[in-house]
């Protein structure tokens, strides 16, 4: 039975290590509490509210208009009052007033009567969105008013028709995350569709068709009966809304993905901080345990008490990071501001509370087992100070790291949800970590040699391998946790560059869609020399080699992937940024069959390479081309580019749009909105430097969010150098005392102890720098294709801040050690 006085004089002892002990727990435990309640906050109000998230029981959607036979079937449906049906069309076009001076890019949603039939779309005036979206008038987004200088009741121009604002829309029950539109939303009445003359063939239109059944239990069977009817077209998918994908959750799940990356690392790391701070709590009572066996206490004993003494900190660390948990949750609706939809309330789980104690408890077994079973190799005669350096591997040691391996296996595979991107992760773990320590390893290994003529520098490079000192530990641990924020802030970096801070020279910044074939020539004569046209034909991707594509498992894909309409075009040349990866030329001579290029990204997403066939549907029909080559982009950013470029003479003929991309002073981008809007109402001007504006605003968020949560990680590692200091306390405090003696003052010690600290933050920033340009280096060019900067001088200030950081922790930690009297410790040693 385990002694309560005993423990307690355990804790009262060693106040320092305990305390750093239960932070490690605490920490874990904020990670895996936080992250786990906003993913089960978020998770529940989608699927509780899924409906409402896509307004529907049943969702049809498509770039182009249905196919007669499903048509025909909701018809009938409809006519025996099976479904109830609204139909709406969006799309992006350029607003205007009337008085030609002023427009502006739009999110248009056209919606017939019905819609939604879940959820409310509220507005400013608190009427009912069904009567005041009446023939004539518009609902808009407060942006749109401030942007134009509009005011309810004034006339707006859309495409051909001119319409009077009613109102302003608060929140759509479909639209619950508005950061990915290009522009305000605009509401509009189905009676004036036809007025707006915009949507035309070829246009680049979201048809969607929102199905609600009458009878519940009917849902899947009315639900196969639609999907029977769409002739296995491709470009129409029937979802219901408890399986239908959205923009919302894919973010969501892609967040969540990368935060729970963060989170095993962190909660790794405190692991480590745990095994760490017993370590030192057990190096302290080394003679106290031998004096224990020395009197006849078994090793079974001693590790049972020690083995109560962690689990009642481990319940101090639990409370403190379940208490930790809910503060944070004041926090996070700030830091998720704009990000997560109005009816999604974060607060902390139950279940998460619990999930995250026992998975608390099963790290807090894991890392403090090895040192607990450390004990057993304590023997009486440390009582004089005798020690005796075990194997650091051995059978025990195998044992436990192996139980440690398949336990992060687990957690990554429930928290991730995937084996291969589990494997991966755990790959790409085990390497950062491998690397980190054999860097360091080296390192030091290179230091251990070094003499230096400086006196105090010699003796900081002996204190980093007196006995128990965890310099390998903290430079593997302190060189990993840095080394993913620098990664972070380095791919974050390029991203701005490449997207963000500005174009490449004659670049071109205003693109303009659904150009129609009878447009080209009056707007090239507008536009004037400069513009690029690329034609623009939709079609799907149906087989590869003969082999049909699994639509459902491509959209699983975290990525691009193929089951999506895809924009084909046809040309006889390459881009400026462009050259041939694979293959002789752009299009082969000596082939007679249909032929097709394809972008290097395409070959990522499906193994593919020269030769093979691709089938098609294009405009309905069925077109097999040859692979002729593989391109790749020579440059970043937002230039025109295409996955799959045809012949000319294949696709010629097709029904099309145009696209145009030129380059435009910014000051003259609004009047030539203005122009192109007046003489071609059908087409849209997307202005890239607003777009930028909105994408750098996104990315700031999101790595602002990555950061915070990567922080926790920079903590652990704090931790495990307090730790350190601990372990090595009794080391230290005997050096100091014997410095002292020697004549040297207080001021030699703290540069010892200072230049020691400076060498371990030193040697772990520099070797988390190499990681770290390394994997963004992989990251920026392999994942996400572009150009990489190593941004030398930013890097170089990550290195200073960090080497500082550990400095001025292991100083803090270690300054209580100078003021250690030479007379009370060698009394002490006598008394010993």
């Amino acid at each position: 039975m385990v002694n309560a006085r005993f423990l307690l004089r355990q804790v009262t002892g060693a106040k320092r290590q305990c305390t750093v002990f239960v932070l490690c727990v605490a920490l874990s435990m904020i990670t895996l509490v936080s992250l786990g309640s906003f993913r089960e906050s978020v998770e529940s109000s989608l699927l509780r509210d899924a409906q409402s998230l896509h307004s529907a029981d049943i969702i049809i959607k498509s770039h182009s208009p249905v196919p007669p036979n499903l048509e025909r079937e909701r018809a009938v449906l409809k006519d025996r009052r099976e479904i109830r049906s609204a139909r709406y069309w969006e799309f992006y076009s350029v607003v205007q007033k009337p008085s030609a001076d002023a427009s502006l890019l739009c999110n248009i949603k056209v919606v017939e009567p019905g819609y939604p039939f879940y959820g409310t779309v509220r507005l400013a005036s608190g009427r009912p969105f069904e009567k005041v979206l009446s023939p004539g008038s518009l609902v808009v987004e407060q942006a749109l008013l401030d942007r134009l200088q509009l005011k309810i009741g004034d006339p707006l121009r859309i495409g051909n028709a001119v319409l009077t604002v009613k109102d302003v829309v608060v929140q759509e029950p479909d639209r619950p995350v508005n950061f990915f539109a290009l522009g305000p939303r605009v509401f509009v009445a189905a009676a004036d569709r036809d007025a707006l003359a915009l949507i035309g063939k070829g246009s680049r239109i979201e048809h969607v068709t929102l199905v609600k059944v009458t009878d519940p239990p009917r849902l899947e069977q009315v639900a196969s009966e639609l999907r029977a009817a769409t002739d296995n077209d491709g470009r129409v998918r029937v979802e219901t809304y408890k399986n239908a994908g959205s923009r919302v959750k894919r973010f969501f799940d892609n967040l969540l993905f990368f935060l729970n990356l963060s989170g095993i690392f962190t909660l790794l790391l405190s692991g480590f901080g745990i095994q760490s701070t017993l370590f030192a709590l057990l190096k302290e009572q080394e003679r106290t345990i031998a004096v224990m066996k020395a009197l006849g206490a078994r090793s079974r004993f001693i590790i049972g008490h020690f083995l109560g003494l962690t689990l009642i900190l481990g319940l101090f660390g639990t409370v403190a990071g379940l208490a930790g948990s809910f503060a944070l949750q004041r926090y996070l609706p700030a830091l998720f501001s704009g990000l997560i939809p109005a009816q999604v309330t974060l607060q902390v789980s139950t279940s998460a509370i619990f999930q995250g104690m026992a998975i608390g408890l099963l790290v807090v077994l894991l890392f403090t087992a090895l040192p607990l079973y450390r004990l057993k190799e304590v023997k009486p005669k440390a009582i004089f100070g005798k020690e005796e350096t075990a194997a650091l591997w051995n059978r025990s040691t195998w044992i436990i790291a192996s139980l440690g391996a398949l336990f992060f296996l687990s957690m990554v595979l429930i928290r991730l949800r995937d084996l291969k991107t589990g494997l991966y992760f755990m790959l790409s773990l085990v390497s950062l970590i491998l690397i980190s320590y054999l860097l360091a390893w080296v390192t030091l290994h290179f230091l251990k040699r070094k003499q230096p003529k400086n006196l105090a520098l010699r003796q900081a490079l002996k204190g980093l391998f007196r006995p128990h000192n965890a310099s390998l530990s903290i430079m593997v641990t302190l060189s990993a946790a840095f080394a993913v924020i620098f990664a972070i802030n380095l791919v974050e970096k390029n991203l701005d560059a490449t997207f963000i801070e500005s174009f490449p020279p004659g670049a071109p910044n205003v693109f303009f869609i659904d150009i129609q074939p009878g447009q080209r020539e009056a707007f090239g004569r507008m536009i004037g020399p400069g513009a690029s046209f690329y034609p623009i034909i939709k079609g799907n991707v149906t087989a590869v080699n003969e082999i049909p594509l699994d639509q459902a498992q491509e959209r699983k894909s975290r990525g691009d992937n193929l089951a999506r309409e895809m924009n084909l075009t046809y040309r006889e040349y390459l881009l400026p940024d462009e050259r041939i990866e694979s293959g002789e030329t752009l299009f082969r001579k000596d082939w007679t069959e249909p032929q097709v290029s394809v972008l290097d990204t395409v070959v990522k997403m499906h193994d593919m390479k020269v030769g093979d066939r691709v089938s098609f549907r294009v405009q309905g029909l069925p077109i097999t081309a040859r692979v002729s080559s593989v391109r790749t982009r020579t440059s970043s950013g937002f230039s025109p580019f295409f996955y799959f470029v045809f012949q000319e003479s294949v696709l010629s003929q097709a029904p099309q749009t145009f696209f145009a991309a030129v380059r435009v002073d910014k000051a003259g981008i609004s009047a030539l909105q203005n122009r192109v809007v007046s003489a071609f109402p059908n087409v849209s001007v997307i202005d890239l430097t607003e777009t930028v504006t909105v994408f750098g605003r996104i990315m700031q968020r999101l790595s602002s969010i990555v950061s915070f949560f990567t922080s926790f990680s920079v903590i652990a590692g704090v931790l495990i150098i307090i730790s350190s200091v601990f372990a090595t306390r009794y080391a230290r405090i005997q050096e100091a005392v014997y410095f002292t003696i020697l004549g040297a003052r207080r001021a030699f010690v703290l540069k010892v102890f200072a230049a020691e600290n400076l060498v371990l933050g030193l040697v772990s920033g520099v070797i988390a720098l190499l990681i770290s340009q390394l994997g963004s280096l992989i990251i920026c060019r392999k994942g996400l294709d572009m150009t990489y900067v190593p941004y030398l001088g930013e890097s170089l200030l990550l290195l200073l801040a960090t080497t500082l950081l550990v400095m001025f922790v292991g100083l803090a930690v270690a300054l209580p050690i100078l003021y250690q009297k030479p007379v009370a410790f060698l009394r002490e040693q006598s008394e010993e």
